[in-house]
C-alpha cells in the first residue's frame, strides 16, 4: 500500500539530504511505526506519503514513493486526499473551520459525500474519540489534547485507505491516548486501513505495531523489522525495554504484562533495597518569611474561559527548589492554571501571587524576571529568522551576558547550527529552543506546558538534567504534562486536576503509584515495590 524506493530528500539550501536512500514497504492493513531520534527526518518521510514533500515544502525528491499505486511526486496532495488522511505535529495548522462538528464534516464535504453519509460518520467519530460533549464547542476554546483528538477525527471521517500520523498521542492524557490507539488498531484489523505513524512516546505505541521502521541517525539507511527485533538495536526505546536490557531479558518485553511475567527474580534482587529519592524540596508555607517564602501562591482560584468554568477553588503553594507536576485528563485545567500564574488570565475569584506580585497586573518587563512560561506551541515565542538571532534577542531581553542563550541551546540541542531557521527545526527542536529562550532570564518560577512533546528519550534526558540543575539552584518548576515518565523522573509533588478542581496533591511516588493511569512503566512492572524509574533500579543493582 505504501512503498518507498531509494528515496532521498534534499531541501533548498541544505548541504545534505534530510533523508537518504529510504526503502521500505507497508502492506495493506498493517500499522507501521516510524521511530528515531529527533531531527532524523521522520516528518519528511511522512510528508512524502501525502505529497506535502516536495509539493509544498520545496526541495528535491529522488527515488519513488507510491501510495495505493499512485506516485506522490506526480500527484499533488489534493489528488491523494481520497486515499491518504494525515495529521501533523501541530493540530492548529490543520483546522479550517470554527467548531468541532464542522471540522469533522469538512473533509467529507470536500470529497462530495452525501449529507446522510456525512451525518452518520460524524456521529460515529464523535463517539469513537470521546468528543460528543464537545460537538458544538469552538475549536479555539479546546485544550491542546482535545484539539489533537479533533484533528485525528477529521481525517477519520472520510474513511481514507491510508492514515499518516505525526506524534498522534503527544498532547493526549494516558487514557485518551489508549482510546485513540485502540481506534487505530480497530481500523487496521477490521477495515484493513494502513497506518504509518511517528511517535516518540514508544511506551504508548510500540506494542500496537506490526512492523517498525527505524531511522537511526540523520542520513542513515532505515532498519526494518518486528518491534522486538528493532527495539533490541534501537537508540530510542521505552522504559520497559530499558528495564529488560538492564535485567538481561531475551526476548525483550514490549508490554507491562510481558515484563511482569519475567520480573520475579528482579523483584527478589530489589526487595532488600529502597529507591534513591530526589533531594527534598524546602518546606514552605504561604506565611513563611525570608528566603524560604513560597515562589507562588494560589488561593481559591476560579477562572472562566467563555462559558466553561476551567478552574474552581484551586489552592496551590510552590516553594523554592520544588518541582511540581500538574497532571489530569485533557481539558482538566492544567494550561489554564499555568496561564493564571504567568498573568495571561485574570482570576474571576481568588488570588494569585508570584514572588509577591499579582501576575496579570504586573508589567511584562518586570514579570519576565519573576516567571517564565514555555507554552505548548513553541512557535508563539519564536520570531527571528535564525537560531543565532533568537538567542541574541533572548540575551538582550533578559539582560544576560552575550552567549548565555546559545550555551543553553547547545546543552539541549547539540549540533544545531546558528544559521538554522526555527521553522526548519523539528517540533521537539523548536520546543528546546523556546525553553532556552525562556531560561535565559533565569526566572525564579519556570512554567512548562507539555515540555516533552516531540522530544526523543535522549533529548528528554538532557532536558531533565537541565531542569534538575535549576531546581537544585532554588528555582521553582511547575510543569503540566501527560508524560508520566517525566513526572516520575523530575517531580517532588504531583497535583492531579479533574474538571478544574484539585483531586490529589502529594509526593510524586505516592500519587502516581496509586493511579493506574499515571503510574510509570517501571512502577507497574515492579509493583508493589516502590520503584519509579530505570535509573533507580540501575543504581540499586550497582550498589
Amino acid at each position: 500500500m505504501i512503498r518507498f524506493e531509494h528515496v532521498s530528500v534534499t531541501y533548498d539550501g541544505a548541504a545534505e539530504p534530510a533523508v537518504r536512500d529510504i526503502g521500505f514497504e507497508v502492506p495493506e492493513g498493517e500499522l507501521a511505526l516510524l521511530v528515531g531520534p529527533s531531527g532524523v527526518g521522520k516528518s519528511t518521510v511522512l510528508g512524502a506519503v501525502n505529497g506535502l514533500v516536495p509539493h509544498f515544502t520545496g526541495g528535491t525528491l529522488r527515488g519513488r514513493v507510491t501510495v495505493a499505486g499512485r506516485d506522490t511526486r506526480a500527484h499533488r496532495p489534493r489528488e491523494l486526499a481520497d486515499v491518504v488522511g494525515s495529521v501533523g505535529q501541530d493540530p492548529l495548522s490543520h483546522f479550517v473551520t470554527d467548531t468541532v462538528e464542522d471540522e469533522l464534516a469538512y473533509g467529507m464535504e470536500s470529497l462530495g459525500l452525501a449529507p446522510e453519509v456525512m451525518r452518520r460518520r460524524v456521529e460515529e467519530t464523535l463517539d469513537l474519540l470521546g468528543l460528543t460533549g464537545l460537538r458544538n464547542r469552538p475549536i479555539a476554546t479546546l485544550s491542546g489534547g482535545q484539539r489533537q483528538r479533533v484533528a485525528i477525527g477529521s481525517v477519520l471521517t472520510p474513511h481514507p485507505r491510508v492514515l499518516v500520523l505525526d506524534e498522534p498521542t503527544s498532547a493526549l492524557d494516558p487514557a485518551a491516548a489508549e482510546e485513540v490507539l485502540a481506534v487505530l488498531q480497530r481500523l487496521v484489523h477490521d477495515l484493513g486501513t494502513t497506518v504509518l505513524l511517528a511517535e516518540h512516546r514508544l511506551e504508548r505505541v510500540v506494542h500496537y505495531a506490526d512492523r517498525v521502521v527505524l531511522l537511526p541517525a540523520p542520513g542513515a539507511r532505515p532498519v526494518l523489522g518486528t518491534p522486538a527485533e528493532v527495539m533490541a538495536v534501537s537508540p530510542v526505546y521505552p522504559p520497559v525495554v530499558a528495564l529488560g536490557r538492564l535485567a538481561g531479558w531475551s526476548p525483550l518485553p514490549l508490554t507491562i504484562r510481558d515484563a511482569r511475567r519475567r520480573a520475579g527474580a528482579l523483584r527478589d534482587q530489589l526487595a532488600p533495597r529502597t529507591p534513591a529519592t530526589k533531594p527534598p524540596a524546602p518546606t514552605t508555607t504561604a506565611e513563611a518569611p525570608g528566603p524560604e517564602a513560597p515562589t507562588a501562591v494560589v488561593e481559591g482560584l476560579a477562572v472562566r474561559r467563555g462559558r466553561v468554568e476551567a478552574l474552581r477553588q484551586v489552592d496551590l503553594t510552590v516553594g523554592p527548589g520544588e518541582a511540581v507536576a500538574l497532571m489530569g485528563r485533557n481539558g482538566a485545567g492544567k494550561s489554564t492554571l499555568l496561564a493564571a500564574l504567568v498573568g495571561l488570565l485574570a482570576p474571576d475569584r481568588g488570588r494569585v501571587r508570584v514572588g509577591g506580585a499579582v501576575p496579570h497586573r504586573t508589567r511584562p518587563p518586570e514579570l519576565v524576571r519573576r516567571v517564565g512560561l514555555v507554552p505548548q506551541e513553541p512557535r508563539d515565542l519564536l520570531y527571528a529568522d535564525t537560531v543565532a538571532a533568537e538567542c541574541a534577542a533572548a540575551d538582550r531581553d533578559a539582560g544576560a551576558a552575550p552567549g548565555s542563550c546559545r550555551a543553553l541551546v547547545s546543552d539541549l540541542l547539540p549540533g544545531v547550527a546558528d544559521g538554522t531557521h526555527p521553522r526548519d527545526l523539528s517540533e521537539g527542536q523548536r520546543l528546546a529552543l523556546a525553553l532556552a529562550v525562556v531560561l535565559t532570564a533565569r526566572p525564579p518560577l519556570l512554567l512548562l506546558d507539555e515540555p516533552t512533546r516531540g522530544l526523543d528519550y535522549a533529548a528528554k534526558a538532557r532536558l531533565v538534567t537541565v531542569l534538575r540543575g535549576l531546581v537544585a539552584e532554588g528555582h521553582s518548576l511547575v510543569l503540566a504534562t501527560h508524560d508520566v515518565e517525566l513526572a516520575a523522573e523530575l517531580a517532588h509533588r504531583v497535583v492531579i486536576l479533574a474538571d478544574g478542581e484539585v483531586v490529589a496533591d502529594g509526593p510524586a511516588a505516592e500519587v502516581v503509584v496509586a493511579s493506574p493511569s499515571f503510574a510509570p512503566q517501571v512502577a507497574k512492572v515492579l509493583a508493589p515495590q516502590p520503584w519509579l524509574t530505570v535509573a533507580q533500579v540501575r543504581e540499586a543493582l550497582s550498589a
